[in-house]
């Protein structure tokens, strides 16, 4: 068997195993119940029912990645088909997207400014175009709002107006008379009495972005206006979640950080040494927004936390040490590092002591941190720099304007 036998093979696995996963996160996002949850695990039908998302989800990322692919066979590029990142957390009772995604794989160097350009933006595009599609399907096909009682049918006790009463504290309800409507959801409680929104329990929300606003308001047909999910509720809705998702996915691959794909626009439009500038300035931005949402070192508020001296101190110097690793990309020199990881937790002291309350958001630091090891800030060099035509100059400012629009600061709130 060849190599390249091989190769397709191994490609084709990661993407039914990528479906697979998919599809079982999709199940868990629209039933709430985790798939491996015993004595009552979810079964095939819901499985199906997960191909609502995966399917739309997967459209979106392929495309996305085959923008890439065929853009490269144009330039006559050599260039492998993508490989997916399968990645599901059912199985230690956790919900998670379904994948981290896919790649292509250029074997050879990018030749010209115009290459890196067309390569790079041509798959934000397509999967931004596929996914407009997809919300846009899922906007003005909303199931009524008594699709969420197939999901918490305990809401049905507080009437058509349960989101007033369900998202407050303290609120709560009788077993026996859940029993009466969905006695297999009831059988899953030991007590009678079952509170909702206590102390302790998971809260899930969606964030939002410019784009996803502007959808909720003008493509949901106006005589459907009540069918809209409340924010709380929406990732029961597969297709908007993958939509959702997938402008996140795509607005991470636009941060205009190394070579990303944003990085290539960035670079094709502004010059290497500007790419330099903005690419090193983002990063170290993400590195500071990302890190206020660290509470677990130490940095929620220090000011007003009652904990030993000597356990703050070994969370700074912890934390110190891994911006260090994360500027290893950036700077050269080992002062210049250490210099840039004080100021930043110094900068990020001063934002919790003058803003009190301020967050950032945690879920970016993992992103960082495989930025950090994995990508270059920088961008390398091109062999011909010429200047990009007029039209894709404007696709790269459409790119960076989808960018803007469709990146949220907290996509996933959990509480």
């Amino acid at each position: 068997m060849s190599k390249e036998t091989k190769r397709i093979i191994l490609q084709v696995g990661l993407f039914v195993l990528t479906f697979i996963t998919t599809t079982l996160a999709g199940a868990e996002w629209m039933h709430n119940w985790l798939f491996l949850y015993v004595p009552d695990p979810l079964g095939w039908s819901a499985f199906v029912d997960g191909m609502q998302y995966s399917i739309p989800f997967l459209l979106i990322l392929t495309a996305h990645e085959f923008g890439h692919y065929f853009t490269a066979r144009y330039h006559k590029v050599r260039v492998s088909l993508p490989y997916y990142f399968p990645f599901w957390l059912g199985f230690i009772g956790s919900m998670s997207i379904g994948t981290f995604g896919a790649f292509i794989r250029i074997r050879e160097r990018l030749r010209s400014v115009s290459e890196t350009f067309d390569i790079g933006v041509a798959g934000p595009l397509a999967g931004f175009v596929v996914a407009l599609g997809v919300l846009y399907y899922g906007f003005t096909h909303l199931p009524p709002k008594e699709h969420i009682f197939n999901i918490h049918p305990e809401y049905q006790l507080f009437g058509k107006d349960y989101e007033n009463i369900v998202y407050s504290k303290d609120t709560f309800y009788l077993k026996s008379d859940l029993a009466k409507i969905a006695p297999k959801v009831a059988a899953r409680y030991d007590k009678d009495t079952i509170y909702i929104n206590q102390e302790g329990d998971l809260n899930i929300e969606l964030g939002t972005t410019l784009l996803y606003d502007y959808m909720k308001r003008h493509w949901v047909p106006e005589k459907e206006k009540d069918r809209l999910p409340n924010d709380h509720e929406i990732m029961h809705y597969p297709i908007l979640l993958a939509g959702f998702f997938a402008l996140m996915f795509t607005a991470l691959n636009l941060l205009p950080i190394g070579q990303l794909d944003g990085g290539h626009v960035v670079f094709g439009l502004f010059g290497q040494k500007n790419h330099s500038y903005i690419s090193k300035g983002f990063y170290l931005i993400a590195i500071l927004y990302s890190g206020l949402g660290v509470g677990f070192l130490g940095l929620v508020n220090p000011f007003i936390m009652n904990r030993p001296l000597s356990d703050l101190f070994l969370d700074v110097v912890l934390y110190i040490g891994i911006i260090y690793f994360l500027l290893q990309r950036v700077f050269m020199l080992p002062v210049t590092r250490i210099m840039f990881a004080l100021g930043i937790l110094v900068l990020q002291y001063g934002i919790i002591y003058l803003f009190p309350g301020t967050e950032g958001y945690n879920g970016w630091f993992l992103f960082i941190l495989l930025l950090g090891r994995y990508l270059r800030v920088q961008h390398p060099p091109a062999l011909i720099r010429e200047p990009l035509t007029p039209t894709r100059q404007i696709l790269g400012w459409l790119a960076l304007i989808i960018f803007i629009v469709s990146f949220s600061l907290k996509p996933l709130i959990i509480s």
